[in-house]
């Protein structure tokens, strides 16, 4: 699969549940920057028929290769990313699944029906990245019964495969220094900043910032009813050169782990 093609096919879905992201890279380009994607992020779970490994297939046939891997204890999740052998300016991926031993048996039921109704040939299609929820129409009181035990888990259960975000790469706009002056200009244009952790998560110490603003608000069709719930949002990351004298290309889990609340939507009333 061609590498370009699928990266646009990613980025027409996401701008379509996450249309803040297409509205914030246009005034980027407004202002004269060329907008470069710093990496995508994937959710799902660790059942080996919907794993980390099974996503990862066609980025991995299309030239990546895997780098770190992450332990996130609290949200119970473990996560890996993969970085293009060859190209510097491939997005990496940053793909995550829910542990879900760690959970009831309650939970795991559902998550076991929900994929259990996916056609296997459906999960053996490379571009199952792209086919979004591939299982029935979910039902608002099994989400609220997911969303008390998991946020995560809730999440994927009505958007299914997907991206989660879209990453700005701060380093590569031209007209703004540091991340700092990027969230002012968002603020400015009323878009709304996830604060869990501190507005910018961790540290030129740490070789990474980030930030995000709160996922975008869309109407899911239940089988009940209409509800408003969260999609997807859009990220933007600043990152520091090491003694090396090289770009940090991987992840702070801490700071993933509040990132990650960007979905959440608590944080839409608060």
């Amino acid at each position: 699969m061609d590498l370009t093609y699928f990266f646009e096919e990613l980025w027409k879905q996401y701008t379509v549940k996450t249309p803040s992201a297409q509205k914030i890279k246009s005034l980027f380009e407004a202002e004269g920057n060329t907008v470069f994607n710093d990496h995508i992020a994937i959710r799902t779970f660790n059942d080996p028929r919907v794993s980390i490994d099974i996503l990862a297939k066609p980025f991995i046939a299309m030239g990546y290769e895997p780098k770190g891997e992450y332990h996130f204890k609290t949200k119970k999740l473990r996560a890996k990313h993969f970085e293009h052998k060859s190209d510097g300016n491939a997005p990496k991926i940053f793909i995550s699944e829910l542990l879900l031993e760690e959970f009831s048996v309650e939970l795991n039921s559902i998550i076991q029906n929900s994929i259990n109704q996916i056609d296997h040939t459906v999960l053996q299609q490379e571009d199952l990245i792209l086919k979004g929820r591939v299982w029935d129409k979910p039902s608002f009181e099994i989400y609220k019964r997911l969303l008390s035990a998991s946020e995560y888990a809730a999440w994927v259960y009505v958007n299914g495969f997907c991206s989660n975000h879209f990453t700005v790469d701060v380093n590569k706009l031209q007209t703004f220094k540091n991340l700092s002056q990027v969230n002012e200009f968002l603020k400015e244009n009323g878009f709304k900043m996830n604060t869990s952790g501190g507005e910018i998560k961790g540290s030129a110490s740490q070789l990474l910032e980030q930030s995000s603003i709160l996922a975008d608000v869309v109407e899911v069709e239940f089988e009940e009813n209409v509800k408003e719930i969260t999609s997807c949002y859009y990220e933007f990351s600043y990152r520091y050169k090491n003694n090396q004298d090289a770009i940090f290309n991987g992840f702070i889990a801490d700071s993933a782990d509040k990132i990650f609340e960007s979905t959440d939507m608590q944080l839409q009333h608060s």
